[in-house]
């Protein structure tokens, strides 16, 4: 059974600085790219009911699609009512650097960088100003102190208002908010995904840092959609993702089945569970949901809905134990670019 929200979507603090945003944000990268082909229309109507519906963070990067994605948000905002677009924020992640192909060469941190890839940005986005700025990756060649120093310089001209980061490590948490105000982490978790727990979650707290969560369904593995015998379209990530491989993905779908069983006994959806787990670890972590569409939309924000009491976590936790996953959550080389694993 699928729930639907009986109110609006509430709000959370994006960390001690930041801005209140929606419980759930909306991922909007597999609009564009890694996923296989989307429909645009749908995908711009997916915005609007999420607009509509109360979420207001919308989250993309410069590089998804090439620039695609934050055209697609621009259009999205033009057409959707003056009542929602104002109340959008929208989170950037920029640094990555592509090939005509399509492949990632690496990151660019540097200071005259930075404002270059937001110049090109405002531009595409048709805004004044972007609410959380992060680069994707630590560029191994700057200091994050450079990299976070720009951001902060962009704040004070006005175009940027908060200064967000992305798959660090909590040392680099810490370099980084010495600089300047640091209003949100970035960052993978999910059932499946857990090292966060350990050192990253625990420093962010303590900084006044908030989460934003992506990956809260790991690409759909964990959805209760994704089915062993699916085909995938050709680029599509998850046919690199060594979770999605062989004996890896046939290990994580029989967790699915377990959790399943766990949601079924609560007449909710796998889905909806993953992403009340999430939302129940604590005020200070605000989910982002990848849905393309409005139906999948709908049941993600069903998990708004989803209460879990004790027993429910226990159970959760007996049918999904962390670390149970098989197989890393990136390629190796893509493993290699996350500060936040070392």
């Amino acid at each position: 059974m699928t729930t639907t929200p009986k109110t609006s979507v509430p709000t959370r603090a994006l960390g001690a600085t930041g801005p209140a945003v929606s419980a759930l944000g909306l991922g909007c990268m597999g609009m564009s790219a890694l996923y296989g082909e989307a429909d645009r229309a749908e995908s711009i109507a997916t915005v609007h009911a999420a607009l509509d519906a109360g979420v207001t963070l919308l989250d993309t990067g410069d590089f998804y699609g090439m620039g695609h994605n934050e055209l697609l948000i621009n259009e999205a905002l033009r057409t959707a009512p003056a009542a929602a677009r104002e109340r959008a924020l929208t989170s950037v992640k920029f640094g990555a650097l592509r090939t005509v192909e399509g492949g990632f060469t690496g990151y660019d941190g540097r200071p005259a960088a930075v404002k270059n890839f937001a110049a090109y940005s405002l531009q595409r986005l048709g805004t004044d100003h972007i609410d959380v700025y992060r680069i994707a990756r630590v560029d191994p060649d700057v200091p994050i102190e450079e990299t976070v120093g720009a951001i902060a310089e962009l704040v004070e001209a006005g175009h940027v208002r908060h200064i967000g980061l992305s798959e660090v490590g909590a040392d680099t948490l810490r370099r980084a908010a010495a600089v300047a105000p640091i209003a949100d982490l970035q960052i993978e978790y999910s059932l499946i995904s857990r090292s966060i727990e350990e050192k990253i979650l625990p420093t962010a707290r303590e900084l006044g840092i908030g989460v934003t969560a992506y990956g809260v369904l790991s690409r759909g593995l964990i959805s209760g959609h994704f089915t062993r015998d699916r085909e995938l379209a050709a680029g599509d990530f998850r046919g690199f993702s060594p979770r999605f491989q062989g004996d890896n993905l046939r290990h994580n779908l029989d967790l699915v089945d377990r959790l399943r069983a766990v949601a079924e006994a609560k007449g909710v959806t796998v889905a909806q569970t993953a992403i009340a787990w999430v939302l129940a670890q604590g005020q200070d972590i605000v989910p982002l949901i990848g849905a393309r569409r409005r139906d999948r939309l709908a049941e993600a924000l069903g998990a708004l809905d989803v209460t879990l009491d004790a027993a429910d976590l226990a159970a959760i936790e007996e049918a999904v134990p962390a670390d149970a996953a098989a197989g890393a959550r990136y390629p190796e080389a893509q493993m290699a670019h996350l500060d936040s694993e070392h």
